[in-house]
């Protein structure tokens, strides 16, 4: 399976987070978060990053739905 990410760059806030958990997944680059490939294999990494943005900034697509973060 092939899970698409983005980032929200008007609600990143640049805390780091989702690099630090995921680092294969996100970088720190500047003043915004980017994933490092606008899609990717399933990666539980990538999901706890996107639960633990403070900013909410990370969505996690599989197709059309809705993967992370997780409710």
């Amino acid at each position: 399976m092939t899970w698409k990410v983005a980032i929200d760059g008007s609600q990143c806030m640049a805390s780091g987070m989702c690099a630090g958990i995921a680092p294969d997944v996100f970088v720190l680059d500047g003043t915004h978060a980017r994933p490092l490939k606008e899609e990717i294999a399933e990666n539980e990494d990538a999901l706890d990053a996107a639960d633990s943005c403070p900013a909410m900034a990370i969505l996690i697509r599989d197709g059309d739905t809705v993967v992370g973060p997780r409710p």
